[in-house]
């Protein structure tokens, strides 16, 4: 028996295909430039950002997190011929509402101590300012060698407006 996202994709998918006329696009993205965001459900990075299809790699992560894309961003700069990138956090995040030791703690009561276990060292990245985090996640990326020659700008999205704005 399906569940309500299997039903939900099927149903979609057989629309977006029946009028789907895009196959020809290149693999590199034709703008080349990348935008790393939040998996937040609330944003929708190509409507909000007016990004078409084949323009850009869109690379989502909790939090929007440099060092948790950063694998993302490499294959996308080196193998794929980006030259800037957009990191966007969002206001109201989840990742503003918890520290590591309170994610373990959640793993612990919902999944049992092996659980815990497999996650006693992971590091959640989750970040107490909004701002400040954009700013730490851009330098981060600044520091890195591998990342010279990339212009990188950090940003806001207001889910209670649409807007975006620039920090850095």
């Amino acid at each position: 028996m399906a569940n309500q996202g299997e039903l939900n994709l099927n149903e979609g998918n057989k629309s977006y295909a029946s009028r789907f006329t895009d196959g020809k696009l290149a693999l590199p993205p034709s703008q080349k430039y990348a935008v790393l965001t939040c998996m937040d459900a609330r944003i929708d990075p190509s409507a909000a950002l007016g990004i078409p299809l084949g323009a850009a790699h869109v690379i989502r992560n909790a939090g929007g997190s440099a060092r948790d894309a950063f694998r993302s961003l490499i294959i996308s700069q080196q193998l794929l011929g980006t030259t800037e990138l957009l990191l966007i956090k969002h206001t109201d995040c989840g990742m503003l509402t918890f520290d590591n030791a309170a994610a373990r703690d959640i793993v612990r009561k919902n999944k049992g101590d092996t659980a815990a276990k497999e996650v006693e060292n992971l590091d959640f990245l989750p970040f107490p300012n909004i701002e400040q985090a954009v700013l730490d996640d851009v330098r981060w990326l600044q520091d890195r060698a591998v990342e010279q020659g990339v212009r990188v700008t950090g940003w806001i999205y207001h889910v209670e407006t649409g807007e975006a704005k620039r920090v850095i």
